[in-house]
């Protein structure tokens, strides 16, 4: 009776949906799963996050519409912690938007500028959102391959120029989502007089930034010298702060890029509760206290999973940052989703097949570290008596 869009057509199935089905039929059925799909924190929100949503919640000023913009407090949180972290300065008024979520942003973002036919140069494997939003936007994805030979780096000179001549937006997300890989100040310069060169757009996903291990701390690509012409960054307390839920995040970088944005989401949404966006300032005031306890928490996690899938023969490599582990399909004869559903079938554990973030990611499996030490281990007891 209705058609749906051609936009809408064009998406693929988003797989984590699809997971989550899976696993309310496998407990349903009365099966201890043990969950390594979604990337979505254990650990409960912060008390102080907590208390002050309760604060100003309490407050009726904070019950009418927000200020699309975001309040200054907020704001001027952002611009605190961008300056103590990466030494970045940015405006208050101009270059930092508010997010429900960075999620949403990243979506709504190619609205802003691609016409009919336009390019996204997107990374493949990815996060969904940067081709489902050029897609809804009307435009078109060309996939940049992210290779293991290539430690996982989109190769910039494999682009074609017919391509090149209509690309408005590249996409880039390290510490990496879903390989776990990171990249260095090198490889940023690179970026952004890639993008400067050909007048690109770059958007930077930066949702990970603060969860590494080992002495590595990620950069920006903010820092880099000329970003500000050509950078619009996303960040999240999606992760940081077990915060995943709120819905908290924001835009910042090049006013005009963040400014763009702000008129598509004008004409969308009404803004944050406000009273989100006082606990979302709380967070990021306590915020480097909290990302050096969850690094500690998924760092224990991530050398037992690791420890234990390598003495099963597995080869896995210890991620620097983020809170995933990425690696090949054990049994080269199965496709990363059958072998999803064999570890499902015959353990119990859910492990995110690589396929759903792109076709390059076929032949690997995604693991988040959101399961506690002693649930890890319980996996691994399983894992053995299969193997």
């Amino acid at each position: 009776m209705f058609e749906l869009s051609d936009s809408l057509k064009s998406l693929p199935p988003y797989l984590f949906v699809e997971i989550d089905k899976a696993k309310r039929k496998a407990r349903a059925e009365g099966r201890d799963v043990i969950d390594f799909g979604i990337g979505d924190p254990d650990q409960p929100t912060p008390d102080y996050v907590i208390d002050a949503l309760c604060r100003a919640a309490r407050d009726p000023a904070n019950h009418r519409y927000a200020l699309d913009q975001g309040i200054p407090l907020l704001r001027e949180s952002i611009c605190a912690w961008y300056r103590k972290r990466f030494s970045v300065s940015l405006d208050p008024e101009k270059g930092v938007l508010p997010l429900i979520g960075s999620k949403e942003g990243i979506a709504h973002f190619p609205a802003a500028f691609l016409n009919a036919g336009d390019y996204s140069l997107v990374p493949d494997p990815c996060y969904p959102p940067y081709k489902g939003g050029t897609i809804l936007a009307g435009g078109r994805v060309h996939l940049m391959p992210l290779k293991e030979d290539n430690s996982f780096l989109p190769d910039f000179k494999s682009i074609p120029e017919s391509v090149l001549k209509k690309a408005k937006l590249m996409f880039l997300n390290y510490p990496n989502n879903p390989t776990g890989r990171t990249a260095d100040k090198d490889f940023f310069s690179e970026a952004v007089a890639f993008a400067l060169k050909h007048g690109l757009i770059l958007v930077s996903d930066l949702a990970y930034s603060e969860m590494s291990y080992d002495g590595y701390k990620p950069g920006s690509m903010l820092e880099i010298e000329g970003a500000g012409d050509c950078v619009i960054e996303f960040h999240s307390l999606s992760k940081t702060c077990n915060m995943t839920g709120w819905r908290v995040g924001w835009a910042c970088g090049n006013s005009f890029l963040v400014s763009a944005l702000a008129k598509v989401k004008a004409n969308i949404d009404s803004g944050i509760f406000t009273a989100l966006q006082y606990a979302g300032a709380a967070a990021l005031d306590n915020s480097a206290a909290q990302a050096d306890a969850m690094s500690a928490l998924y760092r224990e996690r991530r050398d037992i999973l690791v420890g234990g899938l390598r003495k099963l023969g597995w080869r896995v490599h210890s991620p620097g940052a983020t809170f995933y582990l990425w690696f090949r399909v054990p049994d080269p004869k199965k496709s990363s989703m059958e072998y999803a559903a064999y570890l499902l079938d015959k353990a119990d554990i859910i492990v995110t097949p690589g396929v759903g973030f792109g076709g390059n990611g076929e032949g690997y499996l995604r693991m988040a570290l959101t399961v506690p030490a002693e649930r890890v281990k319980e996996a691994l007891k399983r894992l053995e008596k299969l193997f």
